[in-house]
């Protein structure tokens, strides 16, 4: 007899790659907000952690809407590193919108709009509504079918039952349909929303949990319900002010949020929307749970965008901004003049601003023994020590990119563990910044459109451009 295959079924819905920040579970402090030296993937920063996690603790009694923080740093000291642990810590009812600054400049609308629709993905509406629902456990489904084909619709009869009560319901053909979709039969628990006939399985009952004697691991056992069959409960809907926009600005409804690109909104929509918000907000309806929009490398906006978030942040419905830059004092896009990070001084003024310090060789350390762990390389601890002195010699993001390399030289040569050859073999195979400019100088006349300083026979020399 041949082997029964049974076909592996996986989870579609997560996205099983490593990334960048991958590892990041949170900002790693404890219930005073004391940064701990190694947790959830952060390592080091502390204080940078320490003012993240206050203003977390502000987010989340919502008392810092329309502010905005700046955190500012060097190239490779954990600014996103930050921002994704903020996300993280959040959790799912609070939004967290991330752009980076270049973004807004592809799409295929003003830039004012597109900053417009990520503040508007930043707020949340948490809608509350009552509903009657018949929830309980099947007793039997009776369902008469006609005798000639298409001679009547289908009838039938469904008995339900909770630990009090038990009642009789009749079904017409569309309710007979939405049990046959969720395979509904005697001894499942289900709950049918009165308004719209949705019918919902919420489980098997206990009571019939010896009727068979192989069960799959997807079935669930649940207690018969107590109370009456029919209920009032109060559902919660939480949803962006973005997607009521679309929905609300297309003739497909909310198919529209999954065209793609939206397009351009009209402001009239957004303030229709703004003053039922504001409606449901007085009658208890609905309440705002204003998020994080995350802007990086932010010395990429112009001074249009930079005026317009200006103005953005100043209005009710505006989210906590959070923008991240590794910039110097530089020219700001759009202008001739130069400022701090890019930024205009009338937008700085208006920005709590953090830190990021340049990680030391322990960090370092601790950050690739991470980063070893999340891309599942085992390294030696040699190995693992020269990874630590080539990141403190060159940058920690090139060090990062080597593991994976080192990993696959070491199956190359059919190895089981990452030894100090794989490291230097990587090593010689990709340049970092340092090593190419060195080559650039070395070899530069042999590249096109370089600049070569020609010593002549003055002190002090001259310097001439090659064609």
């Amino acid at each position: 007899m041949a082997d029964l295959k049974l076909s592996e079924t996986r989870d579609l819905t997560r996205i099983e790659r490593i990334g960048a920040h991958s590892h990041i579970r949170g900002l790693g402090l404890d219930s005073a907000l004391e940064p701990r030296a190694v947790s959830e993937g952060m390592v080091g920063q502390t204080s940078a952690r320490k003012a993240a996690g206050i203003i977390l603790q502000m987010i989340k009694e919502g008392r810092i809407a329309g502010r905005a923080v700046l955190i500012a740093g060097q190239p490779g000291t954990g600014k996103t590193a930050i921002a994704m642990g903020m996300a993280k810590s959040l959790g799912l009812e609070t939004p967290f919108a991330m752009i980076s600054a270049s973004e807004i400049f592809s799409l295929e609308m003003s830039k004012t709009e597109a900053l417009m629709q990520s503040f508007r993905k930043a707020i949340a509406v948490r809608i509350k509504e009552e509903t009657e629902v018949i929830e309980g456990e099947v007793v039997e489904i009776q369902i008469d079918r006609p005798a000639v084909a298409g001679a009547a619709l289908k009838t039938g009869k469904l008995t339900m039952k909770t630990t009090e009560m038990e009642g009789v319901y009749d079904l017409g053909a569309k309710m007979i349909e939405s049990l046959g979709k969720e395979k509904v039969q005697s001894g499942d628990v289900i709950a049918i929303d009165k308004p719209s006939g949705k019918v919902t399985k919420l489980g098997r009952s206990f009571s019939r949990s010896r009727d068979y004697d192989a069960i799959g691991p997807q079935v669930r056992f649940v207690q018969c319900p107590g109370g009456e069959l029919q209920k009032r409960k109060e559902i919660v809907h939480c949803v962006t002010l973005h997607e009521i926009d679309v929905i609300n600005s297309r003739t497909q409804g909310f198919l529209a949020l999954f065209t793609g690109d939206t397009g351009e909104i009209r402001a009239e929509v957004r303030e229709q929307i703004d003053t039922k918000v504001a409606e449901w907000r007085e009658e208890g309806k609905a309440e705002i749970v204003p998020g994080v929009l995350f802007i990086d490398e932010v010395h990429m906006l112009d001074i249009e965008c930079f005026s317009f978030l200006n103005r953005a942040l100043e209005n009710e419905m505006a989210p906590i901004l959070a923008v991240a830059t590794n910039r110097g004092i530089t020219t700001i896009r759009g202008t001739n003049y130069k400022s701090p990070h890019g930024i205009p001084i009338d937008l700085l003024d208006r920005l709590l601003i953090i830190t990021t310090q340049p990680y030391t060789k322990d960090d370092i350390h601790k950050i690739l023994d991470i980063r070893c762990q999340e891309e599942d390389v085992e390294i030696a601890e040699e190995a693992k020590a020269l990874l630590t002195h080539i990141g403190v010699e060159t940058s920690l993001r090139y060090a990062i990119h080597l593991i994976t390399a080192a990993a696959l030289a070491c199956q190359k040569r059919k190895g089981k563990v990452v030894e100090n050859e794989d490291i230097t073999r990587v090593y010689n195979l990709f340049l970092d910044v340092k090593r190419s400019t060195q080559y650039l100088m070395e070899y530069q006349e042999q590249y096109m459109f370089s600049e070569a300083s020609i010593v002549d026979g003055d002190e002090g020399g001259t310097s001439a451009k090659l064609p």
